[in-house]
């Protein structure tokens, strides 16, 4: 599964939509699944808006490592750019997750 990239309708070729409509539960969580800990950390705040720098500090981390976290999340997600990463986090943490309503 390295190096490949997550379609829309479960293909292992393609890119993410980000527009159009929310990818279903099941395959958020099979895209989400090839990042990282530390890449799911910065994918999740990305869509705050804030630039590497500010960022890093928010992680403890160092701005070069953010830009190598986001370099390896838009390619393992087939993304094109830092704002469509942005954009797909947004759209994705705005949805309900599955079974959050449960106790």
């Amino acid at each position: 599964m390295h190096g490949e990239k997550i379609q829309a309708d479960g293909g292992a070729e393609g890119r993410i939509g980000t527009g159009g409509g929310r990818l279903a539960a099941m395959e958020r969580s099979t895209a989400l699944r090839v990042l990282t800990p530390r890449e799911l950390e910065v994918f999740s705040v990305l869509s705050d808006g804030e630039g590497n720098r500010e960022l890093a500090r928010r992680l403890g981390i160092a701005e070069r490592t953010v830009k190598a976290h986001l370099t390896s999340i838009t390619r393992k997600l087939g993304l094109r750019s830092r704002v469509e990463a942005a954009l797909l986090s947004a759209e994705w943490s705005d949805a309900p997750q599955p079974g959050a309503d449960r106790p």
